[in-house]
């Protein structure tokens, strides 16, 4: 089986496990992973992080948002683009958010940031313990991560998402750490 059918099929199954994951037992999930987050963040002393804003039944990370704005931390999120692209854009507060594609959102106005990042907080399907992430196919990730390959890649996921091996082409970008 090619990597792209062994993706897709993964794919599939992953989306249906995360789906019927009990909203209270997200719920408590997403608060244990907020809180390593943040020690992360504090012991690598990163200062501008950017992260996904949570749609769905992914991980919701906005607690973690509200937590580094209070602490003075550059927060940046990605509008989705056409051609695989992101727009990263300075979060202010989570009330200035406007609809995206994909049923995305992200900060209102033009505030791009076009630097480096310490940390990106990256959601998937699923992955695996050598830093294998398989994402929704769009290839977003990948294609952001190549101009940040210095920043310390983490992705987050339930602990059913956590596979024995995500099917990774040569294009693939790695985790640094994946936390669950």
């Amino acid at each position: 089986m090619d990597i792209a059918l062994q993706k897709q099929l993964l794919r599939e199954d992953m989306q249906k496990a995360r789906d019927q994951i009990p909203r209270t037992e997200r719920n408590v999930h997403a608060e244990r992973i907020c809180e390593q987050l943040w020690e992360i963040i504090l012991s690598r002393k990163a200062q501008v992080i950017h992260t996904y804003l949570n749609m769905g039944a992914e991980i919701n990370v906005l607690p973690l948002v509200r937590r580094l704005l209070d602490a003075g931390k550059t927060v940046v999120a990605p509008k989705t683009l056409k051609k695989r692209q992101l727009e990263n854009r300075i979060v202010y507060n989570l009330q200035d958010m406007e609809a995206g594609v994909f049923g995305t959102y992200h900060p209102k106005g033009k505030k791009v940031y076009n630097g480096l990042f310490d940390l990106v907080i990256i959601p998937g399907l699923a992955f695996d313990r050598n830093g294998g992430r398989l994402g929704y196919g769009g290839g977003y990730y990948d294609t952001f991560l190549l101009e940040h390959l210095t920043s310390w890649k983490v992705g987050i996921c339930y602990p059913n998402q956590l596979v024995e091996h995500v099917p990774v082409d040569e294009h693939d970008i790695l985790m640094d750490q994946v936390i669950y």
